[in-house]
């Protein structure tokens, strides 16, 4: 059984990984930790775990931490690169949720975030968790970053155009619309419900952190720099993303056969039959993402459509399936579960 610690349970993503990982046939949940709920038991601040984790919150200087085989981060960003290197020297793997080791670039990651870089050593040693682009050095990592949950659905929906060098790589965009969990559990204004309910609207137009992420990811796949347009909404709802990309290809491509060539075999993306138009509901509490590829009126202007789960393939299910790989475990335990409908 793989030992795992949990910093920073009370958030939305650490309860998400809590249900997740309490269901794995390989885990034994060994340590959630919370500085301000010390003492009081993880069922008492989330009912729907109750019977099914025992545990109380812990301080994270009592909470045996290190004597872990994996610790994921659910913290804010900073709190990983500073406790990261004592873990990883007494042989404990990390999986962070947060953005600390998304960037590669120490200038954006500060331009972003606001931050000084602690750890620059651990940046050049960690490995972005994508699977379906970065699988077999995921599998070899000590340091797993996990992507953030817009980047997780722009990065897959253009990932095959992008690869094949098919697309105008100099214009891309993206708009985006997540529910009101990808803020977090965490009081403010813009969440309250008499502010998100019964309500739709864009945000972050001028810049929003996962820009960078995207850029970075696409750029990999592409081999040069790309352009894109990237505009996130908030959804009235409390979970999914929905996002719709366009670029402009040539129009001898098909465009379903690449898509389906390219996700052929991949166990969380579903790339929908030509015409689909997949919603969040279809996705909801999986880790799976669902793609449908269009040509409107049969012209050189693509649109992808790609739903998925901000809270588990957008968050705590990638990072589950993030340390299915580093362990030589089967990729997808633990994270077969059936969408919620209705």
């Amino acid at each position: 059984m793989i030992k795992v610690g949990i910093v920073g349970g009370t958030d939305y993503t650490g309860v998400e990984l809590l249900r997740l990982l309490a269901q794995h046939p390989d885990v034994e949940l060994a340590a959630i930790t919370s500085r301000s709920e010390a003492g009081m038991p993880v069922a008492d601040m989330f009912p729907s775990l109750r019977r099914r984790v025992n545990l109380a919150f812990q301080d994270p200087a009592n909470a045996g931490l290190d004597q872990c085989d994996v610790v994921f981060f659910a913290t804010p960003h900073g709190v990983a690169m500073a406790q990261s290197p004592q873990l990883l020297a007494a042989g404990t793997k990390v999986i962070d949720l947060a953005a600390d080791f998304r960037l590669r670039s120490l200038d954006e990651f500060s331009k972003w975030y606001k931050i000084p870089h602690t750890a620059p050593d651990l940046l050049e040693e960690a490995v972005y968790g994508l699977p379906e682009l970065n699988r077999k050095a995921i599998a070899g990592a000590r340091v797993i970053a996990n992507p953030g949950c817009y980047a997780t659905a722009v990065q897959l929906g253009f990932l095959p155009l992008v690869e094949a060098g098919v697309a105008d790589l100099d214009h891309l965009v993206a708009n985006a619309a997540s529910g009101v969990s990808g803020a977090g559990r965490k009081a403010e204004v813009g969440s309250l419900f008499a502010e998100a309910s019964d309500n739709f609207k864009a945000y972050g137009v001028a810049g929003h952190r996962h820009l960078p992420e995207i850029c970075q990811g696409l750029e990999q796949a592409a081999g040069r720099k790309v352009g894109l347009t990237f505009v996130p909404h908030l959804l009235p709802q409390i979970r999914g993303i929905l996002a719709t990309l366009y670029t402009r290809v040539s129009p001898d491509i098909d465009v379903q056969a690449l898509y389906e060539k390219r996700f052929a075999g991949e166990p969380f993306v579903d790339v929908m039959p030509a015409g689909s138009t997949p919603d969040t509901r279809s996705v909801r509490a999986s880790n799976m993402v669902r793609i449908a590829v269009h040509r409107p009126q049969g012209g050189d202007t693509v649109v992808v459509l790609v739903a998925e789960d901000n809270l588990v393939k957008g968050a705590a299910g990638q990072a589950v399936q993030n340390m299915n790989l580093m362990f030589g475990l089967e990729e997808t335990a633990g994270l077969t579960h059936i969408p919620v409908l209705p």
